[in-house]
């Protein structure tokens, strides 16, 4: 008699059936993911260009109010704020968020510099003023008219 041989899998035998798991995100995962990156956007970029907008205002505030010394040195010289062109006494400064522009009264005795905020600018629909008494003027904010008699940065209604 023959001795029985132990059973051996051989290449003819199959395992048994796996399930294969599936590795990855579901459709709704990836759309809850989605959106409250959405949301964070939403709420983010607003106040990430509102930064920039009042990084952007000093500009003008530090050009008008060295300006406003120039042209009271100026007057110290000339007993005017008019050159003999009939311009202003000081040169208006380029700047790369706002246009300066300088108004003289007919008398030569008054002025008025007005930074506006250029178009490309975060600043653009901004506008403020100073005159040879130091006063210092809110015009428009935001593209909205304001009527403030200080130099504003977060809200046309309060310096």
């Amino acid at each position: 008699m023959k001795a029985a041989l132990p059973c051996r899998p051989t290449a003819l035998t199959r395992a048994p059936a796996r399930r294969l798991v599936a590795a990855g995100f579901t459709l709704i995962e990836l759309m809850i993911a989605v959106a409250i990156v959405g949301i964070l956007a939403a709420v983010a970029y607003p106040s990430y260009t509102d930064y920039v907008r009042r990084g952007q205002l000093p500009e003008a505030f530090d050009t008008l109010s060295s300006m406003r010394v120039r042209m009271e040195q100026f007057y110290q010289d000339n007993r005017s704020y008019q050159n003999a062109a009939g311009n202003c006494g000081v040169a208006n400064p380029t700047l790369k968020n706002f246009d300066v522009a300088c108004v003289i009264s007919s008398s030569g005795q008054a002025y008025t510099i007005t930074a506006t905020g250029k178009t490309g600018a975060a600043a653009r629909g901004h506008e403020y003023t100073i005159n040879e008494a130091n006063v210092r003027r809110t015009t428009k904010f935001k593209g909205t008219t304001a009527n403030l008699s200080c130099w504003a940065t977060r809200s046309a209604t309060e310096c």
